[in-house]
């Protein structure tokens, strides 16, 4: 299938000749969190890359069936960081209203639901994170901890890392992953930003990442760079959440 759909996406962007490849992906079910975003994600990344074009992720904002559950604000941070570190330079979401269909961005009659109350906040931090990385390219993309389906794990070397190391973990889905993102940017192959999120939707946590160089770190709220004067960095994510953390120039 993975060989099939990889040769799918490759024939449309030959014979459609798009100026943006778009897809979706839904995952959050009744039970938990299905396998197969990340693989998806990283297929799409790859495409998209090859023809040079940008690409945006469709994510789930409601539930139209028992079988999926409406996502939460920390889920829906999850949602966006993830999008953020793999690269997409755009962000959409399904559904923003639709009869059968609870969830989405307002309801029937125009009442903002708990997502919109968490995009106003979320978009805001996904556009200025794009921004800063509109001319840098994405290089790589990591996983520490759980490695899901289409991932690649945290090389040992690696000039952004964690420190201590975090330890592989089993995943056995429908659980939530666990443990840590690395969206690496930069030109000429060189990797200067870094986009870390904490892949676990369910928990904040403190993690120290170790970079080739004094460090500074993104405010995307305010668009601020703030210099750590370390090449040691001490983040603090919430649930889902993320941080851009650059090279000092």
């Amino acid at each position: 299938m993975v060989t099939a759909y990889r040769e799918h996406l490759r024939q449309y962007v030959e014979i459609v000749k798009p100026s943006l490849v778009s897809y979706d992906h839904y995952q959050f079910v009744s039970e938990g969190d299905l396998d197969g975003y990340f693989l998806n994600l990283a297929m799409i990344r790859s495409a998209a890359q090859d023809a040079g074009l940008p690409f945006l992720n469709i994510v789930q904002a409601c539930s139209w069936t028992p079988a999926r559950r409406v996502p939460q604000a920390d889920e829906m941070r999850y949602l966006v960081y993830t999008t953020l570190a793999y690269g997409a330079r755009g962000i959409s979401y399904y559904v923003y209203c639709h009869p059968g269909h609870t969830g989405g961005i307002a309801q029937p009659d125009g009442t903002p639901t708990p997502i919109y109350h968490a995009l106003k906040t979320l978009n805001r931090e996904f556009v200025a994170i794009a921004e800063e990385l509109e001319h840098f390219k994405s290089l790589a993309v990591y996983h520490a901890g759980m490695t899901p389906s289409g991932t690649r794990a945290l090389p040992a070397e690696a000039p952004f890392r964690l420190d201590p190391p975090v330890p592989s973990l089993p995943y056995d889905p429908p659980e939530r992953v666990r443990g840590f993102l690395l969206g690496y940017f930069g030109t000429a192959n060189t990797p200067s930003h870094v986009v870390v999120v904490n892949l676990d939707h369910g928990a904040q946590t403190v993690l120290t990442m170790v970079g080739p160089d004094r460090l500074e770190a993104f405010d995307a709220t305010t668009g601020d760079w703030s210099p750590i004067g370390s090449p040691r960095a001490e983040l603090r994510l919430p649930p889902g959440g993320g941080k851009l953390v650059r090279r000092s120039r």
